[in-house]
């Protein structure tokens, strides 16, 4: 077994490796960039070595780098993790000719299963169904849409050496196809240093299920079920589960097989994944392979109970895997969340900036529920632009799906992010939507669900009730504070008023107290509209959690002060709360209300980004839908267009400019 090893990458998945490492009783060397001096999982290794600066194209993608810091520390393996070089033949080359050892699939595999179009071709020839799709290297935009023509609308335009959904793009119609060819070609050449793109038909209302495999360097290749990752967004997975609710045994059997007989056919000798477009009928057509770990891997090891990164250490190192088919036993059901760095209320535009606040939910398992948080920052730590946009992943494991999806809903309203934009108000909502809860998925979920994208929630009546009698509780308690502790000139009676008005947004909500006044932990009756609830908490002022019950049901509320009153998120609904008197809500309706500044006839930064290239001059007349200006931010590049016709008066920025959201680019007259 080996004694060290380094881990050629950063974040989350850097410190997974590092955890199972250091239970294997090995050695760790972290590689870090300008921009990760402070990260965690330098701070987690036993040793870190400087590559380069922040962007990746300069540290975590320069091959001799790496090498150079293992020949440094005296590590003698790699594990890549995913992205940046886990997939890249000339990689496990380089190491090889060093004598290190990478933790990963052998040459060949990664040659060709690694690139997707040779993958494709690979496929077809094993005989292995496929999506039909046009494989030779595509020249130009022209052809492009030539090729996408004959394949047949909507088309999907896929970068080889692609994933996570960079280079990726659906197109419906020519002009779609021109303008994504360019953006995927783009978007490739900066993540991966191919921009090679392929094409193929986009099948509708597909579910991408997929296949965990792996192998041993003794010929050994097993299946270890199934996940489904349906649940996308720009062709990007939001969230992952295992198993999938599609799937019969059956049918599992049969992709599980196939999965093993096309990893067998190169050699396949870690883990890896075999990715299937699935109908609704459960018919599937292999899509691609991804010869690494795969960012959802924690869902199929929390229902097989074997870890991943463990098993590909020790094929590495030559030994043989312990487990057989017939070992292989799904037990219950496992989700997970994938926490981005990215604004939901502004079409999940990514967001950058420090974590003021990072305070996952505790993990830990009980009465049959697990809750895990693999992550790569802690409080205080900064997102920066320069890479992925996820800061965590979250996983539930229950013995059933509706609880494990319960499971999760209770965590994601635990889970307090402050300083940055995040998607826990969105991934807390899909937790209760009616068809996500049915298992009715596919990849167009989120755009047939959220046409419009997601926009802040209003309670229903229940929801109103519940936030309406923690409101009341934490009122309350501050009252309490204020007559124990300030030396208010009036005595502390032990008693307050009955009638109060909760404001929840614009809503005014009449509440009616029971007698009484509670210490610690407080416990009151709310009656809200004619329905008495019994709420209990510990929660203090200056507290980020309301944790208690209404009822009989758990609540997690994150609490923000705001001016006379507090911000509210739970379940996907974002509310600022204010309680009050009646008297004082009547003359509060009197209020006017603040209207915002008119922006209309500017041109704004939808996110913290960089100017890639602008596209009019001051004085240009242009039409609604042209082109105006390229923003990159997260490694995606952004085409911002025109709303409605104008004419460019001023033009505030340029390219190479580093923007805040919501600076302006441009202005119109």
């Amino acid at each position: 077994m080996f004694e060290k090893i380094l881990i050629a990458n950063r974040g989350e998945i850097a410190c997974r490796v590092i955890k199972t490492a250091k239970r294997m009783g090995i050695r760790t060397v972290a590689v870090y960039s300008d921009a990760d001096s402070d990260a965690l999982h330098v701070n987690m290794a036993d040793e870190a070595v400087h590559i380069g600066p922040a962007v990746a194209a300069e540290s975590y993608l320069v091959i001799d780098k790496i090498i150079a810091a293992c020949k440094q520390t005296g590590a003698q393996a790699v594990h890549p993790g995913y992205g940046f070089l886990s997939e890249r033949a000339e990689f496990a080359e380089g190491l090889a000719a060093n004598d290190i050892v990478f933790i990963g699939p052998n040459k060949r595999a990664i040659e060709a299963m690694g690139d997707k179009i040779e993958s494709k071709k690979f496929a077809n020839a094993a005989k292995v169904s496929t999506v039909p799709g046009y494989l030779g290297v595509i020249e130009d935009a022209d052809e492009a849409v030539k090729i996408a023509k004959e394949i047949g609308f909507p088309v999907m335009i896929k970068a080889s050496a692609g994933g996570g959904g960079k280079g990726m793009r659906i197109a419906w119609n020519e002009a779609e196809t021109h303008e994504g060819f360019e953006r995927a070609r783009s978007e490739a050449a900066s993540s991966f240093g191919d921009d090679r793109v392929f094409i193929e038909k986009f099948i509708e209302n597909p579910r991408h299920i997929e296949i965990q495999v792996l192998g041993d360097k003794h010929g050994n290749v097993i299946y270890l079920g199934e996940r489904e990752c349906s649940i996308q967004r720009r062709n990007q997975k939001v969230i992952e589960e295992a198993p999938s609710p599609l799937l019969d045994e059956a049918t599992r059997r049969r992709m599980g097989e196939q999965a093993v007989a096309l990893a067998k056919a190169v050699d396949y000798d870690t883990a890896g994944t075999v990715e299937f477009v699935a109908g609704q009928d459960r018919s599937f057509y292999f899509l691609e392979m991804n010869t690494r770990l795969q960012v959802e891997h924690p869902v199929t090891e929390l229902i097989t109970g074997i870890d991943l990164v463990e098993q590909m250490i020790r094929v590495a190192a030559g030994e043989k895997l312990q487990i057989a088919q017939e070992d292989v036993k799904l037990d219950g059901w496992a989700v997970e969340s994938r926490i981005y760095a990215e604004d939901p209320f502004r079409n999940f535009l990514p967001s950058i900036g420090r974590l003021v606040n990072y305070r996952p939910p505790e993990e830990e398992s009980f009465s049959g529920i697990t809750v895990r948080n693999d992550t790569g920052v802690v409080e205080g730590s900064e997102i920066s632009m320069f890479y992925d946009p996820m800061v965590a992943k979250l996983i539930t494991h229950a013995p059933t799906r509706e609880e494990a999806i319960k499971a999760m809903g209770l965590a994601l309203d635990q889970f307090v992010i402050n300083g940055i934009g995040h998607n826990i108000p969105f991934l807390s909502s899909l937790m209760k939507h009616p068809r996500w809860l049915r298992g009715d998925l596919s990849t167009s979920f989120l755009a047939d669900e959220y046409p419009e994208g997601f926009l802040p929630e209003s309670p229903t009546a229940r929801e109103q009730a519940v936030l309406a009698a923690v409101a009341l509780s934490m009122e309350v308690v501050r009252k309490d504070r204020l007559d124990r502790l300030t030396g208010r000139l009036r005595p502390h009676s032990g008693r307050l008023r009955r009638e109060w008005v909760v404001k929840l947004g614009k809503e005014y909500i009449p509440v009616e107290l029971a007698e009484g006044y509670p210490d610690l932990p407080v416990e009151i009756e709310a009656t809200i509209d004619g329905k008495t609830y019994e709420v209990r908490s510990d929660w203090v002022p200056g507290h980020l959690l309301w944790k208690g019950t209404v009822g009989d049901e758990i609540v997690a509320v994150q609490v923000r002060n705001i001016q006379n009153g507090w911000r509210l998120d739970w379940q996907g609904c974002s509310i600022d709360v204010w309680v009050m008197l009646p008297r004082i809500a009547e003359l509060d309706r009197l209020m006017p209300e603040k209207i915002p500044a008119d922006t209309s006839k500017m041109l704004l930064c939808p996110m913290p980004g960089l100017v890639i290239s602008l596209h009019v001059e001051e004085g240009e007349k242009v039409s609604a839908g042209q082109r105006l200006a390229i923003i990159e931010a997260m490694k995606m590049e952004n085409v911002l267009v025109a709303e409605r016709d104008a004419t460019v008066s001023a033009i505030k920025a340029g390219p190479g400019d580093s923007l805040a959201v919501d600076a302006v680019i441009m202005e119109f007259e």
